[in-house]
């Protein structure tokens, strides 16, 4: 997932991309996405938000993770394209030769 990240950091924020969840930032595990939007909306200001340079780094690592995964997306996407044509194909050879044998 890119250089800056920690052991384990990219997988961790990637299986929640996976899932569709918010990333938690620092102080913020154990509390869920939509916990976390309700202190928000209530006018806490969670410890993760507070520093510009931490938030940039964070949104610089979040961003590595989502470009990845989205490239891993879109490659498994072309996969599955691939591999639906090349079974069309086959089953066009096998009913060419299928016909074949049924006229002799």
């Amino acid at each position: 997932y890119g250089g800056a990240l920690l052991p384990g950091e990219g997988s961790a924020m990637a299986a929640y991309v996976q899932q569709g969840k918010r990333i938690p930032r620092r102080g913020e595990i154990g509390l869920s996405g939509d916990r976390i939007a309700d202190f928000e909306r209530a006018g806490y200001v969670m410890s993760g938000s507070r520093h510009q340079r931490m938030n940039a780094v964070r949104l610089r690592k979040e961003n590595q993770v989502i470009s990845a995964e989205e490239k891993r997306q879109v490659l498994q996407h072309a996969q599955e394209q691939k591999m639906k044509r090349e079974n069309e194909i086959i089953s066009g050879f096998r009913e060419i030769l299928s016909d074949k044998y049924k006229k002799e």
